[in-house]
């Protein structure tokens, strides 16, 4: 009726250290993308399909994150390592809805650029608001139908051998390395999930990058060449660290996982990411900082006292 997260680290001294630096980054994670939501909501020169889908990436991080740490965070400082069957089950859709969600949100971002950077003329048709506000619908609910199979397929599982998950959060590849029963038919269906979510979503972010350098390479100035790329350098830094990531620990087969060693590569994607995401597209993005400086000289013209 319930499981033992192993977590990070087993000494008493170390789990109260990371106890401060995962509430540290927690809390920064939920400021950081909030004030970039803030940002983009209130200025209206940000109000393109870029940054609208910026903000369903900010809110899919808070989702991510807000889905592990929590519970990272309880066990670090109670040292209460259980979580019931049906929570386990509960936090394995959740963070797979976050997971399939952010994965095809990034590659219709790159979709995006490439379309405002080979065809700039036809941006505003090509990505329209009805487009804009379809891809953000059909990739949440892409992200739900895909978690909801996932989970499903879960709970047909018997688990009668052990119930020690060796990770810090309801995952699915160290549950299925714990079940007794035929896990043949989840293996299938997380591999089906793979092509669709992974390599699909990485495949089309490739081919959008590879038309958008291609256009780049062609324009004769190297002024020209350096705002082409500045419009989609912060989603080519962010593509890249979560990509490969989340590549490495989903898309192989379950006989080659190291559950060790795939904790801590999961740090990247469940924690690290929504952190580091308003923190690139607010330091490398123009507009972004032009907005803040806005937005906190409003501020400080609301605080001066009046005569």
């Amino acid at each position: 009726m319930e499981f033992i997260l192993l977590g990070l680290i087993s000494s008493p001294e170390l789990q109260t250290l990371l106890f401060g630096v995962f509430t540290l980054i927690y809390v920064t994670a939920l400021l950081g993308n909030a004030l970039l939501i803030f940002t983009i909501w209130t200025c209206r020169r940000l109000h393109t399909p870029m940054y609208f889908l910026l903000i369903n990436l900010s809110l899919v991080n808070v989702f991510s994150i807000s889905v592990t740490t929590p519970k990272l965070l309880q066990t670090l400082w109670t040292h209460q390592r259980t979580i019931s069957f049906y929570g386990c089950i509960t936090q394995v859709y959740l963070f797979i809805w976050a997971l399939g969600t952010e994965l095809l949100l990034l590659s219709f971002m790159a979709f995006d650029r490439y379309a405002a950077i080979c065809h700039p003329l036809r941006y505003t048709v090509i990505m329209k608001k009805e487009v804009c506000v379809g891809i953000a619908t059909g990739v949440w609910v892409a992200g739900m139908v895909n978690s909801a199979v996932h989970a499903g397929l879960m709970l047909q599982l018997s688990f009668c051998n052990s119930n020690v998950i060796n990770h810090f959060f309801c995952d699915v590849p160290p549950l299925l390395s714990l079940s007794c029963s035929d896990t043949n038919l989840n293996e299938t269906m997380a591999f089906v999930a793979d092509v669709i979510f992974g390599i699909c979503s990485c495949g089309l972010t490739l081919t959008s990058y590879a038309f958008i350098l291609s256009t780049i390479f062609k324009i004769h100035s190297t002024e020209g060449k350096k705002k082409a790329f500045s419009t989609c350098s912060s989603h080519l830094c962010i593509v890249s660290f979560y990509f490969s990531a989340v590549i490495y620990t989903y898309i192989r087969p379950t006989s080659v996982y190291s559950l060790d060693r795939d904790k801590l590569v999961s740090l990247l994607y469940s924690v690290a990411t929504p952190v580091v995401n308003p923190v690139i597209y607010s330091l490398r993005n123009k507009e972004v900082k032009e907005a803040l400086k806005a937005l906190g000289g409003r501020g400080r013209l609301l605080d001066r006292p009046h005569n």
